[in-house]
């Protein structure tokens, strides 16, 4: 069974719903055969680098509100977060564009750990404040998950899977994916948002029970739209 999850590395229901996923993967009877794909998904495409400035003040004037009110909200997803045993910290996260990160985690798809990669990427940016659009820090997480140096330097001075990327954009938007995470189980089933272990357990059950062509599952569970991002001021 293949899973390939859009996402991207500075959204925090991907986070969350990386965790909940983990929580149902490993009650699913069949969990050794599936096989897990990090698919990308860049919720800024037109992001600089490094995004300077109070990310509680973008969060406010992107949905009207005061700098209290995007505090208040940050503080109950960090809470919720914390459920899940992840420590956010939205007070020091280092926004910035993610294309680069992206090619990373194809690259470390060729080695073998883009499970370990996609992890190192959203604890440094959530947890640690890394700059996650910076790239001295991209080949020093990189190396921490087993990918030369010298490799990850050459992806980032050239271009190297960047059409990997836009083709995983590409996918994602002919398939109707505006928001994140979004879960395709064995090109049959699609579960958007960050839905609770359950709800993906019995997707994952049904999808390896069901031999039908495709329905997808896109509200399951219910609310999907309260948890996904569907741009990056949700994840700041």
């Amino acid at each position: 069974m293949k899973v390939e999850i859009w996402s991207d590395v500075v959204c925090p229901w991907c986070y969350i719903g990386k965790r909940r996923f983990e929580s149902a993967l490993r009650r699913f009877a069949h969990r050794d055969d599936v096989e897990v794909i990090w698919r990308s998904f860049e919720l800024d495409p037109s992001a600089p680098a490094l995004r300077e400035g109070d990310a509680a003040e973008r969060l406010a004037a992107k949905y009207g509100m005061s700098r209290q009110q995007a505090v208040d909200n940050q503080n109950r997803l960090t809470q919720m977060a914390a459920q899940e045993g992840l420590d956010f910290h939205f007070e020091t996260a280092r926004s910035g564009n993610t294309f680069n990160a992206h090619r990373i985690l194809h690259l470390a798809e060729a080695f073998g750990v883009q499970g370990e990669a996609k992890e190192r990427l959203l604890r440094a940016y959530f947890t640690e404040a890394e700059a996650i659009g910076d790239i001295e820090t991209l080949v020093r997480l990189s190396a921490e998950v087993g990918i030369p140096e010298a490799d990850a330097r050459a992806l980032l001075a050239s271009d190297a899977y960047a059409e990997q990327v836009r083709d995983d954009e590409r996918e994602a938007a002919e398939l109707g994916i505006n928001g994140v995470p979004f879960f395709v189980i064995d090109s049959r089933y699609g579960v958007s948002g960050a839905q609770s272990p359950d709800v993906l357990l019995k997707a994952l059950e049904e999808a390896w029970a069901d031999a039908h062509p495709a329905r997808v599952l896109t509200r399951v569970g219910g609310g999907a739209s309260d948890v996904t991002c569907t741009d990056e001021t949700c994840a700041i």
